[in-house]
């Protein structure tokens, strides 16, 4: 029987209030041609103006007369403006979903029907790309006062954007609108959506985790011969499906990984060889949490960043001995489609929890009787063919034309009404030296008290005078408390978005500039992290009832923080702050290694990896004597050269931070303590994963965004266990400079990894490092006498070709004379 999932939309705006009844009986009719049921058809209606509000959501009602008594009752919502991109963006990620009723990945068509009486205020692009990625069909009806082309563009072609005179004509269009969605879904099959997915081939990363515990030891031939069976049905190569197996009891234990194997045959002997772990007790939560942290990775193979369906299919016979909760949370969050199967020693609820959905936990009395729900779940994984959303797109930034997206956050609370007219003609003055256009600089200004109001967003207006003419008619809103915690978390959530105009995910500098006159009175510490973990640059500007401590806990780094004795000084500080911002605006994820250089001095932020594993147990002292050597080289303060070092065998682990020590002393007496780490296999993938994530990032002291060079020295003496590749491509990517000494085991391997194959040495073994240490540091020295600014450079500050000559590093005897 054919099945689809539809959502109507409505303009519910002042513009319709004439209108609104005619739209309903439109609806109305529509809804009487379905055939609504648990098993047929799923309806659910939004409208919006300036917000969207769900009044049913797809699972709220199973029958045509629950749905049409609700119909009947709507009212009109009004308000304005009218934000479209806003309502297509929320019915993507609060209607299509699992959770409201959305059967997508069951295959069953995903149908949108706009009703649109205006122009959208917002951008609606973005949104509507995102809705058709994720396989949604979306026809649009507007009136004469719609956007024809706008509607076309929301549509999925041209040909699905109706119009109509007036609303009152829809009865002209129905039968038409019927007909376009009868061609389209002739039947309610996983193949129709995965045609409607632009033709894309059906690609899936999935992972089975299987309990090995003592009690699964009688039903544990019985999962194996599941998993083969489902193996034997899915498309293996390396551009189609991939397969990973984890068996856990008390600990997880990876078998192979995503990227392991690439045909089908090497799969099903690897599983046709495994053996039971045993083990108690059953920590369900920590082996959820182990494959998030080192399965689902891109190191392990796992191609979530490129929108391919990641599912996990878990078969427990037994309780967990610790909690699920937030390890399944997690799960969902990355969007992975989790399925549980559990046999008559499982706890079903537990199940239902960690699924994806509740409907995705299956239960069988034995594990012998997995080949009955095998159908039901191979149906379920193969219905998942649509490429999930990327949730975070690497974007080459290779635009020659600078871009930013400017934030102004103002405080308008009771404290700030004499001097609001000061910190109002600043935003002006600001805004008069930017090149406000669609595709160069996008402004928004927030006024906050004890809520946040939005004046208008990234995408509201495409002109400087259209800004400058809002700007000045700002009115000061008024209101106590002063939340800042809230007024910086509201940015985040509904400022720096897609719909809003951020242009984040294209890699466009993000910048906030918050003016605030007082202490605030909610903490402020989880959203000020929560913007910088989005990358989002914050510069803080308070007065003398500012308390200077928070705004530099809020600033992306304190030395963002100025002040002013009152708002009616913003002038003296204006300089200092379009400065600052030309400085640190470069485009996220640079595409090569070419830094901003925004100080005269040399500075560098180097990080040494090395190999702890069992293999260079013996060797471990000439490592740590050549990282001794080469920091005795560096030039070690807090503004200039900074050092950390991290260990790794088949996990990471940081010795010390980049900002741990300011001082040369410190870090070679560190150094000179390390104890050898031990472990086996050697991960080098995971580890280069490791510090990109985790040490080359702002809190760990990073200065990247402030256009410091980085450097990655990486000593490994032996093959990885894993994939390389693309951890380090995207260490590449993110514009940091990789160089590697490799022994006789590892040195092709190393080369990969480095920027440059000049930028790896190879050695018989690492007692040998003195050997090679002088060219080492020459390798160094040229590849950062190529690193040339990517901004202009700032008033005041001179243009430098980065080299190590400056820092002393070039030469022992430089060195020596300098001490």
């Amino acid at each position: 029987m054919a099945r689809r999932d539809v959502v109507f939309l409505l303009d519910g705006s002042d513009g319709t209030r004439s209108s609104f009844p005619a739209m309903r009986d439109f609806v109305e009719r529509m809804v009487e041609r379905l055939n609504v049921s648990e098993k047929g058809d799923h309806v659910s209606v939004v409208q919006y103006s300036r917000d969207p509000e769900a009044h049913f959501y797809l699972n709220t009602y199973s029958r045509k007369e629950d749905v049409l008594d609700t119909l009947r009752g709507l009212m009109h919502k009004g308000g304005r403006p009218l934000n479209t991109g806003a309502a297509l963006q929320y019915v993507r990620d609060n209607v299509f979903t699992a959770s409201s009723g959305s059967r997508l990945v069951e295959g069953v068509p995903q149908l949108l029907i706009l009703l649109s009486g205006g122009k959208s205020f917002d951008n609606v692009d973005t949104p509507a790309s995102s809705l058709k990625e994720l396989g949604v069909l979306i026809f649009a009806i507007g009136s004469r006062s719609s956007d024809s082309r706008e509607l076309q563009k929301i549509s999925n072609e041209p040909s699905y954007a109706l119009s109509v005179s007036d609303f009152a004509d829809l009865p002209s269009v129905q039968q038409q609108l019927f007909t376009n969605i009868d061609t389209v879904f002739v039947e309610g099959t996983s193949s129709t959506i995965t045609a409607i997915a632009e033709g894309r081939r059906q690609r899936r990363d999935v992972v089975f985790l299987l309990d090995g515990s003592d009690a699964t030891r009688n039903g544990f031939p019985a999962m194996k011969e599941f998993v083969q069976r489902m193996v034997e049905k899915l498309e293996v190569s390396e551009n189609r499906d991939q397969v990973s197996v984890v068996q856990y009891s008390r600990d997880p234990e990876a078998h192979f990984y995503l990227n392991t194997f690439k045909t089908k045959e090497k799969i099903l002997d690897s599983v046709r060889g495994l053996r039971h772990k045993g083990g108690r007790p059953l920590y369900t939560g920590a082996a959820l949490q182990y494959v998030i942290d080192n399965v689902f990775t891109a190191s392990s193979g796992s191609r979530r960043v490129e929108g391919v369906p990641q599912i996990l299919v878990l078969l427990s016979g037994g309780r967990s001995f610790d909690s699920v909760e937030a390890a399944a949370s997690s799960l969902k969050e990355l969007g992975i489609l989790t399925f549980g199967i559990g046999s008559r020693g499982s706890d079903s609820r537990e199940l239902q929890r960690i699924s994806y959905d509740p409907n995705y936990a299956l239960s069988v009395s034995d594990f012998s009787e997995l080949p009955n729900v095998q159908e039901q779940l191979l149906a379920s994984v193969k219905a998942v063919s649509i490429p999930i959303t990327p949730t975070s797109q690497t974007v080459t930034a290779d635009y020659v034309t600078p871009r930013k997206d400017i934030v102004f956050l103002l405080d308008g609370s009771d404290g700030t009404r004499n001097s609001f007219p000061a910190m109002r003609d600043f935003v002006q003055r600001v805004v008069e030296q930017y090149t406000i256009e669609a595709n160069r600089d996008r402004v928004s200004v927030v006024q906050y008290s004890r809520e946040a109001e939005v004046h208008f967003y990234l995408n509201s207006h495409t002109t400087k005078e259209e800004v400058l003419d809002r700007v000045r008619g700002l009115r000061h809103k008024g209101g106590r408390p002063l939340y800042t915690g809230a007024a910086l978390q509201y940015v985040r959530d509904n400022v720096f978005t897609a719909s809003s105009g951020s242009r984040r995910l294209e890699g466009v500098p993000q910048i906030l500039i918050l003016l605030s006159g007082g202490r605030s009175f909610d903490s402020v510490d989880a959203a000020a992290s929560s913007l910088k973990e989005l990358g989002v640059l914050t510069f803080g500007i308070g007065s003398r009832g500012s308390d200077s401590r928070e705004l530099q806990r809020i600033s992306y780094d304190p030395s963002y923080a100025l002040s002013v004795t009152d708002f009616s000084e913003l002038p003296n500080v204006q300089e200092q702050l379009l400065a600052s911002v030309q400085a640190v605006a470069m485009p996220i994820t640079p595409a090569s290694p070419t830094l901003t250089a925004d100080d005269a001095i040399p500075r560098k932020d180097v990080v040494f990896l090395l190999d702890g594993s069992d293999g260079t147990r013996n060797t471990f002292p000439a490592m740590r004597d050549f990282v001794q050597r080469v920091v005795e080289l560096f030039n070690i303060e807090a503004n200039r050269d900074r050092v950390s070092v991290v260990q790794y065998s088949r996990d990471a682990e940081v010795n010390f931070y980049l900002n741990t020590y300011a001082t040369k002393g410190e870090i070679l007496n560190t150094v000179r303590g390390l104890r050898h780490r031990g472990g086996r296999p050697l991960n080098t993938g995971a580890a280069l994963q490791y510090v990109r994530d985790s040490v080359f990032t702002a809190s760990a002291g990073s200065r990247k965004q402030e256009g410091v060079p980085q450097i990655l020295i990486l000593l490994s003496g032996g093959r990885s266990g894993d994939n390389i590749d693309t951890p380090a491509s995207t260490l590449k990517e993110s514009g940091i400079l990789i160089f590697g000494i490799g022994t006789r085991n590892s040195s092709r391997e190393v080369q990969r990894i480095a920027n440059d194959p000049t930028y790896a040495q190879s050695i018989n073994e690492f007692s040998d490092l003195p050997s090679v240490q002088q060219q080492f540091i020459s390798s160094l020295n040229n590849a950062l006498g190529q690193v040339k600014p990517m901004t202009p450079t700032v008033a005041g500050k001179t243009d430098y070709h980065t080299s190590l000559e400056n820092s002393t590093l070039s030469s022992p005897c430089k060195a020596c004379r300098r001490h």
